[in-house]
């Protein structure tokens, strides 16, 4: 099992995401609404702005304050140089 760092040292479990996207959308956003009402949402953001959405196959919704580029290249193994609690606040 091939864990990944999603920021603040949160880990989540590559196998099991199928798409990590940006929230800007409204269908994402309704799908954010829904996970919240149906407490299968995982805030993992430390109170940050949400500015990926990552989605799993058991239906559970997780949100990272890193972007969705930044994750890409975590999934494929390849690490980014800065560390990921440098945010603009």
């Amino acid at each position: 099992m091939k864990l990944v760092n999603i920021g603040f040292g949160n880990m989540i479990s590559a196998s099991k995401v199928v798409a990590v996207v940006s929230p800007e959308s409204a269908p994402i956003k309704r799908i954010v609404q829904e996970s919240k009402e149906n407490s299968t949402l995982i805030d993992a953001t430390f109170g940050r702005k949400t500015k990926s959405v990552i989605i799993t196959d058991c239906d559970s919704i997780v949100l990272s304050a890193l972007l969705p580029e930044t994750l890409a290249g975590r999934f494929n193994g390849k690490e980014d140089l800065a560390p990921e609690e440098e945010f603009d606040e």
